[in-house]
């Protein structure tokens, strides 16, 4: 299951999150979205879990959750159109 994590503070980095996600399970994944102008993160990062029950768990889990002094929002992530 691919998904979306956001509200993240611009400090963190792909391997501090690919940390806290391999607490639930296996993370395949990380890729956190950088501004192509100011090479900064946008603040939120997509992570791709293979096991579906893993993902739900971490999703209930961390949805909400506090990191680095902000709540992190944690779903599923729709497709691209």
């Amino acid at each position: 299951m691919n998904i979306y994590i956001g509200n993240l503070n611009y400090r963190v980095r792909e391997p501090e999150l690919k940390q806290i996600l391999e607490e639930y399970g296996r993370v395949d994944s990380i890729k956190l979205i950088i501004d192509r102008d100011t090479n900064r993160s946008k603040g939120f990062a997509f992570a791709e879990i293979p096991n579906d029950d893993e993902a739900r768990t971490a999703i209930d889990e961390l949805n909400g959750a506090e990191y680095e002094g902000r709540q992190m929002v944690v779903k599923e992530a729709t497709p691209r159109r």
